[in-house]
């Protein structure tokens, strides 16, 4: 009989969605290690191995030469940077909570919220993961100088958005062919270890070699991220639009499927498979 009424306003349910994302995205990040220092120290730790490994290569088998004159860390850490933080986001929208989930099953809890919280826990962590590895380079060993740095972080969100996208569409699929998407999805990984064009400068590559790359929108990415990182270096074989756009056309093929298949999913999928 007594009853208090609360108007909701749009205002109002922007602030609780904002709240319900970023609750969630706390407990994404956390996933990995209930110390979110220690889950960033391992994020960290991986970069620097994927560092530490690629400089310990290139100075073995000559390969230095091939870099872009320059600062050779920076030259590393352009690349390895664009690529985890492409792959690991795709990693991390693919393995989120889809319409099948037990999480779904809570009220305030949607698919929007799960994908939004899973692409921001994947762009908090690189991005620290970035910030304090060029900080601890620039002092303990030697000053970083990025030429554009705005247009480098630039690339470095396209990255991210980017592998939003294609993580969308694996996300899409997910439900209806699952096994099929986590081997597709670790593919995707895997063959952007040499697809992505991290370890080439593309200005130096042979034509007929440049066919297996310039497909690829990470190569675009990083290609275009060390122009804006070197004062020396110009991209001519790659550009800014062509990754924007194959990340636009993705995220709304990826929408697109999550709707159809929110609407069509079962729970039952997920008890028998």
């Amino acid at each position: 009989m007594f009853e208090t009424q609360q108007r909701t306003t749009h205002f109002r349910s922007a602030l609780g969605l904002a709240e319900l994302i970023y609750h969630n995205t706390v407990r994404q990040v956390r996933k990995t290690h209930r110390n979110a220092i220690v889950g960033l120290a391992a994020n960290i730790f991986q970069t620097v191995v994927f560092v530490a490994a690629f400089y310990l290569m290139f100075s073995v088998l000559g390969l230095r030469g091939n870099a872009i004159r320059g600062d050779f860390i920076l030259y590393l850490l352009s690349g390895i940077f664009m690529f985890l933080t492409h792959t690991k986001t795709v990693g991390s929208i693919t393995g989120s909570e889809g319409p099948t989930s037990p999480m779904m099953k809570h009220a305030p809890m949607n698919t929007a919220i799960s994908i939004s919280s899973a692409a921001l826990s994947s762009l908090y962590l690189q991005t620290l993961s970035a910030a304090v590895i060029l900080f601890v380079v620039h002092v303990a060993w030697h000053p970083i100088e990025i030429d554009k740095p705005i247009p480098a972080v630039g690339m470095f969100l396209l990255a991210w958005i980017s592998g939003v996208a294609v993580g969308m569409v694996f996300l899409a699929v997910k439900p209806w062919y699952p096994g099929f998407t986590q081997i597709a999805s670790t593919v995707y990984s895997r063959a952007n270890m040499i697809a992505s064009g991290k370890m080439f400068v593309a200005n130096t590559m042979p034509t007929y070699i440049l066919a297996f790359f310039d497909w690829n929108p990470l190569f675009h990415i990083i290609d275009q991220a060390r122009g804006f990182a070197f004062i020396n270096y110009n991209p001519h074989y790659s550009s800014v639009s062509y990754p924007m756009i194959v990340t636009v056309t993705l995220l709304m093929v990826g929408l697109m499927g999550e709707f159809y298949t929110r609407k069509r999913a079962s729970l039952s999928w997920s008890a028998g498979r």
